[in-house]
């Protein structure tokens, strides 16, 4: 096998800080949340003060008899924070059914705030625990991607724009970091070595219906093919290596497809060096979701029993049971409502405005999950 010259370069750093499963989550900041509570903080006292000064006269002040605006803010700071000195303290009727009925409810508020911290900590990781739980148990025929680099994102935005869901994804890379950017970004996402069976298990690639390999080094491709055909033996396989000569390697391992991407982009080059329009157009192909793209449909019911030449598309392949055959092969010359065609459609824009758009982040954090 041939590996990369600079091995130290291209090896991701693997850091296992996280080995746990971390789903998408989208929260404020913690200045924000601090500063929310700031300002429910000073809306509670304010509201208090409002109304200890208009029934200011039902109170008593034991140092000079006279209630000033200093002395009901005062009251209220030290009622609010169940000190109560007693200098400052109603007297009437009216403050004292004031106080049961109005202060003591602020009170209980204010301490709400003041412990919200905790207490909100304490629902999080109980929330947390409940839907981990639920995702690990619910999750099934997703996709699994291992390495969440260039290819990686690349391929996720191509499966999201092709009509997968978010939470059918799920992003596997030894970097905490690049996990937490896959998090940002709608992902679940588990931090930890791909080649290991027990992360891939974390991932549910057992249940999974497809595994992309997009890492950075063709050995630890191979390695991620066997373990992840060793835990299913149906789900179909995906990789990507550098260099040509370890396609046969990555076959024998288990994958499905092997996409050489070093020399595909070293032909699309010469391509475009040979003839700049076939270049752009390529570029085109395989840019999902605007111009020409590439896609798989089934028959209409209006094509069976023609010629793949009337279909309204560009028919490229016939697929008939599990062959995959050219448009011009003789066994195709008639379309079954059973066979499936692989065509050059040009996108309309409406199927463009529908097309879902490239994911925005959304804020950072570990451990979080789209509200719905």
């Amino acid at each position: 096998m041939r590996l990369p010259s600079s091995p130290s370069a291209d090896r991701p750093t693997y850091q296992d800080r996280s080995p746990g499963v971390s789903l998408p989550r989208y929260a404020a900041g913690p200045l924000v949340q601090v500063a929310r509570r700031l300002m429910l903080a000073t809306g509670v006292m304010a509201l208090a003060v409002v109304l200890v000064w208009l029934d200011r006269r039902g109170y008593h002040d034991n140092h000079d008899s006279e209630v000033s605006f200093t002395d009901v803010l005062y009251y209220v700071t030290v009622s609010l924070s169940t000190t109560g000195y007693g200098d400052v303290v109603p007297a009437s009727d009216g403050a004292r059914l004031m106080t049961t009925f109005c202060i003591t409810p602020l009170r209980v508020a204010f301490l709400i705030i003041l412990v919200g911290t905790t207490l909100e900590v304490l629902t999080e990781r109980t929330r947390d625990q409940w839907r981990l739980a639920y995702w690990r148990k619910h999750l099934r025929d997703h996709t699994v991607i291992v390495g969440f680099g260039t290819k990686g994102r690349s391929a996720a935005e191509t499966l999201i724009s092709g009509g997968l869901s978010q939470d059918q994804i799920v992003v596997v890379d030894p970097d905490a970091a690049v996990v937490e950017s896959a998090n940002a970004l709608g992902f679940a996402g588990v931090v930890g070595d791909a080649t290991r069976s027990d992360v891939l298990v974390r991932a549910r690639a057992d249940r999974a219906r497809q595994v992309v390999i997009a890492t950075q080094r063709d050995d630890t491709a191979v390695l991620v093919a066997l373990t992840a055909r060793q835990l299913s033996k149906q789900v179909r396989i995906v990789a990507s290596v550098r260099e040509q000569e370890n396609v046969p390697l990555l076959r024998q391992s288990g994958a499905d497809s092997v996409i050489t991407s070093a020399s595909a982009v070293g032909r699309l080059l010469g391509l475009s060096m040979i003839s700049p329009s076939s270049g752009s157009v390529m570029e085109d192909l395989i840019q999902h979701g605007k111009g020409l793209s590439l896609k798989e449909r089934p028959v209409t019911s209006e094509e069976a029993g023609r010629s793949p030449r009337e279909s309204a598309d560009l028919v490229v392949s016939v697929i008939r049971g599990h062959r995959l055959l050219p448009f011009d092969d003789p066994d195709v010359a008639t379309l079954e409502l059973t066979d499936r065609l692989v065509v050059i459609h040009r996108v309309t824009p409406e199927e463009e405005h529908h097309m879902p758009r490239r994911h925005q982040e959304k804020g950072p954090g570990s451990w979080r999950i789209p509200r719905r």
